[in-house]
């Protein structure tokens, strides 16, 4: 499977491909097994760390980190740790984290993806508690405040059509990890326009979206722009870094047809629809009409903003 659509800017502002970190969660295979699986499939190199943490280095997709996701995997090694993350395997996801990567690399990814799914990997809807999901952190094309700006106000434009014409798993819905953007922060953003300085996003962000818990998560960006804001908001626990933090996909690891792809994709639209000044000031003006003094729905936006898409050509 390739299917991965390309960046509508796919440099850096130094000519440099942007580069991709991605994270899968899924269930079904213990780590050991995993680690085996990639250098299967990938090649490389794999060490076990301290206790059920992997690393496979020299891989063709470079290093991969495989480990249960939990906050005990941060505690020392200790008997007490160690029965729980026994007793927490029927929930806690195997995670598979890669160095960020460039877009030549995401076909043998799938690669893994595939080899995980023939070995018996589960996905969100293997388990009533089964909350996996795959991560992007995608590169920003530079410093400059339009690049980091029109994709979150594309992304807050469209993303009730994105849950609607992709709907993410039930299961998810019911974790605490799948919040929309509030509205109140969208028609903050949307009255705001493209011209927003990051001087003032921040604050706003800040006032609206202090969580982690969002589909697109702005907060490792806004700490690389504005460290001592989201620290004095947030705490020490955000790290910092140049990327889009896109994490409200499903895994649907164990499902025939499913791949990264899918998913990708779905990113892809968030950067065209940044990428296209006519149609993000288009849709910016039809969500404030749409929307009005007070928010009832959001389904009627997600079938209205899909018709503007459609006309642009855009699909998920």
């Amino acid at each position: 499977m390739d299917g991965f659509a390309p960046l509508p800017q796919p440099n850096t502002a130094d000519g440099t491909p942007r580069l991709i970190g991605v994270e899968i969660e899924f269930a079904g295979l213990p780590e050991d097994r995993v680690a085996r699986i990639v250098t299967g499939t990938l090649g490389g190199r794999a060490e076990q760390g301290d206790g059920p943490f992997w690393t496979v280095t020299g891989s063709a997709v470079g290093r991969l980190d495989i480990y249960l996701d939990t906050a005990l995997r941060k505690l020392g090694r200790s008997t007490l740790r160690d029965e729980l993350l026994r007793l927490g395997r029927e929930v806690i996801p195997v995670e598979i984290v890669t160095e960020p990567i460039g877009m030549d690399r995401m076909a043998r990814l799938q690669d893994l993806v595939t080899a995980l799914r023939k070995a018996g990997a589960q996905g969100s809807g293997a388990g009533p508690f089964f909350g996996f999901g795959i991560h992007f952190n995608i590169q920003i094309a530079s410093d400059r405040a339009s690049d980091t700006l029109r994709p979150l106000l594309a992304y807050a434009l469209i993303e009730d059509w994105l849950r609607s014409a992709m709907p993410i798993d039930d299961t998810r819905r019911m974790l605490p990890f799948t919040d929309p953007y509030p509205t109140a922060f969208v028609r903050d953003l949307v009255a705001a326009g493209p011209g927003i300085g990051l001087g003032d996003l921040v604050p706003l962000y800040l006032d609206h979206c202090p969580s982690r818990n969002f589909g697109l998560d702005m907060l490792p960006i806004l700490a690389h722009f504005a460290p001592d804001p989201v620290r004095n908001r947030m705490g020490e626990a955000t790290s910092a870094r140049p990327a889009f933090h896109f994490r409200l996909p499903d895994c649907r690891i164990d499902e025939a047809g499913w791949g990264l792809p899918v998913e990708w994709n779905r990113w892809v639209a968030v950067e065209r629809v940044a990428a296209d000044s006519a149609l993000l000031a288009r849709l910016g003006r039809e969500w404030q009409d749409d929307h009005g003094p007070v928010t009832l729905s959001r389904r009627h936006w997600a079938k209205r903003a899909g018709g503007i898409l459609g006309q642009a050509g855009i699909s998920a």
